[in-house]
């Protein structure tokens, strides 16, 4: 009897510690810490650079716009974007991203073309009609409030300013019977590419369009701030 106690203690002790880990991870994924958070960073620029390339191929940057990266993460989409345009802002709610998208771009800061901040996407810290375009990899869904953060995005859009988000974890995508139930253990929202539409028209975009790239289960949305 008391073996299998023994056993019983054993199995509960290893499951705490799993699920202890699987939530710590989370978090991680979540919200990088400054430390162990820049591994996490790691990671992800590297798992997402091609779902970001495919997701830039849909833009067409002037220049001189000035661009911002809403949940920049490591910076390696800050740094693709600089490769586009000669000013560009990231910012992330995270300590651990910041100090590893500062790290990645040290270079591009020093020469003044990469401004990042710590800051969060419902209270962004500049001015109405300031950027040309608003870039979102697997980011948007962590935000508190889905809606009134697009709507604050669009505030610091100009006029024809573009928002681009891009995801790989979309309700109904190739790989949502694997994805799904990781993002909902997350507690991230799961949006279909109808629901993608009417979040873009619901919180005041325009010119909405939608890509798929079935083969890899990416998507991307784009809408534009209107003229007037």
């Amino acid at each position: 009897m008391f073996a299998l106690d023994r056993s019983a203690i054993w199995v509960a002790l290893r499951f705490a510690v799993a699920a202890a880990a699987a939530v710590y991870v989370g978090r991680q994924v979540k919200k990088p810490t400054r430390f162990v958070g820049r591994l996490f960073a790691w990671l992800m620029n590297n798992s997402h650079s091609a779902l970001t390339d495919w997701g830039l191929s849909h833009l067409k940057v002037d220049r001189e716009a000035k661009v911002l990266d809403v949940g920049c993460g490591g910076g390696r989409t800050i740094e693709k974007l600089a490769g586009m345009a000669n000013l560009v802002y990231g910012i992330d709610c995270a300590a651990g991203s910041i100090a590893a998208s500062r790290t990645h771009n040290k270079r591009l800061i020093a020469e003044g073309r990469v401004v990042l901040q710590r800051a969060s996407v419902s209270r962004l810290p500049f001015a109405n009609d300031f950027f040309a375009l608003t870039t979102a990899i697997e980011t948007q869904y962590y935000w508190p409030d889905v809606v009134n953060d697009m709507r604050e995005i669009l505030r610091v859009l100009e006029p024809g300013g573009r928002l681009v988000v891009v995801a790989e974890s979309y309700k109904g995508g190739r790989h949502d019977w694997l994805l799904g139930p990781v993002m909902r253990f997350l507690g991230s929202r799961r949006l279909s590419v109808d629901d993608h539409r009417a979040l873009f028209q619901s919180a005041g975009y325009t010119d909405v369009e939608l890509f798929e790239e079935r083969g890899k289960g990416w998507l991307c949305a784009t809408g534009r701030k209107p003229l007037a």
